[in-house]
């Protein structure tokens, strides 16, 4: 099920506010005609064609200031199929990163999801991406499964985070 197109929601909890240097946030599902917000979604993913495979079937929404109209965060989601839904890309600005938003998105990620008649939320990131794996382990997230050899396979160039050139991804799971 996909959501209507252009959906606007208020964050209204003071203190993320006042961390997010009390400036008015609005998270926005952008419509096709849109610009995807690439720089925002490269910050999640290596490259744009990566994105590029993704991104035209999934619902793309942006934390958008609603004094400037500059984007602080997006994420996608894609529909796998009509129970389970997976979160391709979640990015937040460097500038607010920090600041909880990002365990914000993935609440409102969940309410979004189970809105739209989800049961099931995916996640993969690399195997070796300690930080990232604690982030989405404490947002409620399981392990599920590694896909052995994705970034081998998806990519045309190795890619290295700190240091360790990524291989394999895992797969983290939430019942929604």
């Amino acid at each position: 099920m996909v959501l209507e197109n252009h959906i606007h929601y208020s964050l209204c909890n003071a203190d993320e506010m006042l961390q997010m240097q009390k400036e008015q946030y609005s998270l926005i599902q952008l419509r096709a005609e849109d610009t995807i917000p690439y720089e925002l979604l490269l910050l999640a993913d290596e490259t744009r064609e990566a994105i590029d495979k993704y991104i035209g079937d999934s619902m793309v929404f942006v934390l958008q200031s609603t004094k400037s109209n500059d984007a602080g965060a997006a994420f996608a989601l894609y529909p796998i199929n009509a129970e389970e839904l997976e979160l391709k890309n979640i990015a937040v600005a460097e500038n607010l990163q920090g600041a909880g938003i990002g365990s914000y998105l993935i609440t409102e990620i969940k309410k979004i999801a189970k809105d739209a008649g989800y049961n099931t939320l995916w996640v993969g990131t690399p195997d070796t991406a300690v930080r990232e794996l604690n982030f989405y382990k404490k947002n409620g997230f399981e392990d599920a499964y590694i896909k052995e050899n994705f970034f081998l396979e998806n990519y045309t160039e190795p890619i290295y985070n700190n240091g360790v050139l990524l291989k394999d991804m895992a797969m983290l799971k939430m019942i929604l």
